[in-house]
């Protein structure tokens, strides 16, 4: 069994870098780091070094005052490295054309990042 990571997050003003309150992609890179080290403790006791990313697609816009749920998962496991796969979805939407506090619950996820990356656990910090 895969091991798998979870987080859900509000974008907040402080988030958002380009006009119109968009948030860069590099935020959602941010979050898929925080998911590896999770994932990299639930396998090996140690939070590990995030060495690359092998491919990484941004698909949709991200402004302050939306809810951003992420998942990970390790997809392959090497003697140190592993190599994940994560997902971004905006679940809530911000509807600044309604008024300045006006959000929808979106009926379906949007998808706005993906990623594959791998993690590496040196061999003398692994405690599983």
């Amino acid at each position: 069994m895969s091991k798998e990571a979870l987080i859900r997050v509000r974008m907040s003003a402080r988030d958002a870098h380009y006009g119109g309150n968009l948030v860069p992609g590099a935020k959602m890179l941010e979050i898929f780091g925080d998911l590896i080290t999770d994932l990299a403790i639930q396998q090996d006791g140690d939070e590990g070094l995030f060495r690359a990313y092998h491919e990484v697609e941004f698909l949709a816009p991200v402004y302050s005052g939306d809810f951003i749920e992420a998942k990970g998962r390790i997809v392959k496991v090497g003697n140190t490295s592993r190599r994940c796969e994560f997902e971004a979805y905006k679940v809530i939407a911000v509807r600044p054309d309604v008024n300045d506090s006006a959000a929808d619950v979106l009926k379906e996820p949007v998808l706005v990042c993906r990623a594959i990356g791998t993690t590496v656990v040196p061999a003398d910090m692994k405690r599983t």
